[in-house]
């Protein structure tokens, strides 16, 4: 992709899916992804990662809950106005603790698939060596 050009709203197409999330994309090349994300309130998004990219996050409107870390047992609170930074290969899951819609801008630099749904992140180093 080369040039300067608008991605107008219309021009916007559905994005990668992850249970509880209504992405859309504006623009993907072979190096860069940006879209957004609809977030509706009380819901949680299935666990993935985004492979070889780095995602950044603005919250534009609502409230954005991520879980991520061994277990999943990190978390914060993000809220409009908040950046949010998701390294390469991080599991994660998004969830919309507010009352209303939770909207999000979304930018990934990479290469690869953008979207990669797991069952869950891996569990703390602790459990595996409780484990028989």
């Amino acid at each position: 992709m080369e040039g300067v050009r608008r991605i107008r709203a219309e021009e916007r197409v559905a994005g990668p899916h992850t249970p509880g999330m209504d992405r859309f994309t504006a623009l993907a090349s072979d190096r860069v992804w940006a879209g957004g994300a609809r977030t509706e309130p009380g819901t949680t998004s299935g666990w993935h990662h985004h492979g070889d990219h780095e995602s950044v996050i603005y919250v534009v409107s609502g409230a954005l809950r991520m879980e991520f870390g061994p277990g999943g047992r990190e978390r914060f609170d993000a809220g409009p106005g908040d950046f949010v930074f998701v390294g390469r290969g991080e599991i994660h899951r998004e969830s919309n603790p507010g009352q209303g819609p939770a909207e999000l801008v979304v930018v990934r630099a990479g290469t690869g698939g953008s979207v990669v749904n797991v069952e869950g992140p891996p569990p703390p180093r602790e459990d595996l060596r409780r484990a028989p």
